[in-house]
């Protein structure tokens, strides 16, 4: 039982879109997946501009930036997942007890409760 739910996966079936054989030629994937990444790039660069921008308005500029960024990762992530492109492991229960404990007992060390 557990070895099963180990292995198991969160994803939507494949659309049956792709090539069976990949080429050098970008697909649709490809290009979704380049997409992705490049959004995850520049949302981890645009959250130091955005801590670190000395005038309002360019802090204004690049939180909204920033924001619309996100906005559009997550939306390549849910065509990705929706196309069956995306896949994610199942975590274990006992793990995630584990995690909740483990980060419920950081709270005690919050200085205002």
């Amino acid at each position: 039982m557990q070895n099963q739910q180990q292995n198991k996966q969160i994803a939507n079936p494949s659309t049956g879109q792709l090539p069976k054989i990949k080429t050098p030629e970008m697909n649709e994937r490809d290009f979704i997946n380049d997409g992705l990444s490049t959004c995850k790039y520049l949302t981890d660069s645009l959250n130091i501009a955005v801590r670190e921008a000395s005038h309002d308005q360019l802090y204004q500029d690049f939180l909204q930036i920033l924001e619309e960024t996100h906005q559009t990762s997550r939306e390549l992530f849910n065509l990705m997942f929706k196309k069956g492109w995306y896949k994610l492991e199942a975590a274990e229960q006992q793990k995630v007890d584990q995690a909740y404990q483990q980060f419920s007992n950081y709270s005690t060390q919050f200085p205002y409760q």
